[in-house]
């Protein structure tokens, strides 16, 4: 879609004013029901696209020039308001934007609004936020998937070309695969995180959601690169192009997770291994058995990581203060209470429990120990084979109705938090339906810095689903 549109703008046969106005009314018309957009930025969305169109006849401008997007809430842009859609930051208003946003603002790309999200993107349902639960434009009685669940709706819904959104243990891959869309996760650090607010900085990634790999592969070639701001981003990313991917394609499967996915899931799992087979790619099932302790691993560590990231929401020096209380320590106490919800204040208290004295060693220790072993894991597998390929989501889709005790929803993220803990690059494509007529999605793990080998490869397998081939 970004290079059919990008077409016509260039060409001036349509404007990126007219563009912004079209998408405008789709979203007052489409997202009062489905809960998308928490921020819209429509007076800004129309100065973005009216400089944008300078840009246009200027002959200036990438292919984003002019193309409406939609921004989770967890990234800053001056003067306006980012909440995280928490009441801890209601009404606090950056100083400064992240990088994406200067990114695609040089671009010429169109701001529309900020997308919901769970609180602090802590969550797998959007349903965790001060302003209510995202329905899946596929089915409302459906979650959007979390925490980016507001982004993938919106792309969905066709009430923005692509979205930003984060992804720190599955929270852009998903909800992709919830609502039918492309969700992408570049390795860890291959896009800047300034301007990003934290929850674990070590898994913390900026993903996109789009309506094909070859979209996300367009807005990853702008936003990728190193940042004096980030000392963790790098500029060590393959500059691989188009047919440079071609040839015999090794494709592993892990059966771990494969053994514990629902029969749905399974089944459109397996037709698209079939499609991928026929078009010449070379599959084999590989045991990973450290995985079975990636689950364990990866929440011990980010819950550590948030309690220390969201200390410094303390009522002091910025968001929710309580009005009333007896002295510093009540009023710290009383805002945080206040402030976070019920989620939030679950991964504080126990990553604060893990790195106390006497359980540093037993928990966070291990847990870290344990990390390095299926990063290894992963590196002796792409030895082998250039790709893996799982279910995004085995466990299948979740209803809004349903209530998830906590360990379920962590155990739905049991095939996507593995490629954070490693920090390789993943994406989920959408391959068909369930037994209730809702996505299926599948995700593709590359080597890191392979992003762009990864992006050709899923390009290629969207385009042999489409064909049936």
């Amino acid at each position: 879609m970004i290079g059919e549109l990008s077409k016509k703008l260039h060409a001036g046969h349509i404007t990126a004013a007219e563009l912004t106005d079209s998408y405008i009314k789709r979203i007052e018309e489409k997202n009062p029901s489905l809960n998308a957009y928490v921020t819209l930025l429509f007076d800004k969305a129309r100065a973005d696209a009216a400089r944008a169109d300078k840009m246009l006849k200027a002959g200036l401008g990438g292919e984003l020039c002019g193309i409406p997007y939609a921004l989770k809430d967890n990234f800053c842009v001056k003067g306006y308001e980012t909440g995280c859609c928490s009441r801890m930051l209601e009404g606090y208003k950056p100083i400064y934007s992240s990088t994406v946003v200067e990114k695609l603002e040089s671009e010429g790309a169109v701001l529309l609004g900020q997308t919901n999200m769970d609180e602090f993107a802590m969550g797998s349902t959007s349903a965790g936020s001060i302003y209510g639960a995202t329905k899946n434009p596929v089915n409302p009685a459906y979650a959007a998937g979390g925490s980016s669940g507001g982004s993938a709706a919106a792309v969905a819904a066709d009430l923005a070309v692509f979205a930003i959104g984060s992804d720190t243990g599955g929270s852009v891959r998903q909800p992709a695969a919830f609502c039918g869309t492309t969700g992408f996760k570049p390795g860890y650090g291959a896009i800047s995180r300034y301007g990003l607010i934290a929850y674990a900085s070590s898994f913390d990634t900026v993903g996109i959601l789009a309506g094909s790999a070859d979209d996300a592969g367009k807005v990853f070639n702008v936003l990728a690169g190193g940042d004096d701001r980030d000392l963790t981003s790098t500029e060590r990313i393959e500059n691989l192009q188009p047919g440079e991917a071609d040839g015999a394609v090794k494709i592993a499967v892990l059966s771990e997770i494969l053994e514990k996915t629902e029969e749905d899931v399974r089944q459109a799992f397996g037709k698209m291994a079939e499609i991928l087979k026929n078009s010449g790619a070379e599959t084999g099932e590989v045991s990973m058995p450290c995985l079975k302790y990636a689950l364990a691993s990866y929440y011990i560590i980010a819950c550590a990581e948030a309690s220390s990231n969201l200390g410094r929401y303390d009522g002091v020096r910025y968001g929710h203060r309580a009005k009333e209380f007896t002295d510093a320590d009540d009023m710290m106490a009383k805002s945080r209470t206040e402030g976070f919800g019920r989620e939030v204040k679950k991964r504080i208290m126990l990553g604060t429990y893990v790195l106390q004295t006497g359980y540093y060693d037993d928990y966070y220790k291990k847990a870290c120990s344990l990390r390095e072993k299926i990063s290894d894991g992963f590196s002796g597998i792409f030895e082998k084979y250039d790709f893996i390929a799982l279910p995004t989501a085995p466990k299948g889709q979740i209803r809004l109705d349903e209530k998830l005790a906590p360990t379920d929803m962590y155990l739905g993220d049991l095939a996507t938090v593995p490629a954070n803990l490693a920090g390789i690059p993943a994406i989920s494509i959408n391959i068909g339906r369930d037994r209730n007529q809702m996505p299926v999605g599948m995700q593709l793990m590359a080597p890191k810095g392979r992003e762009r080998e990864l992006l050709l490869f899923a390009d290629e397998a969207e385009k042999r689903l489409k064909d049936g081939i």
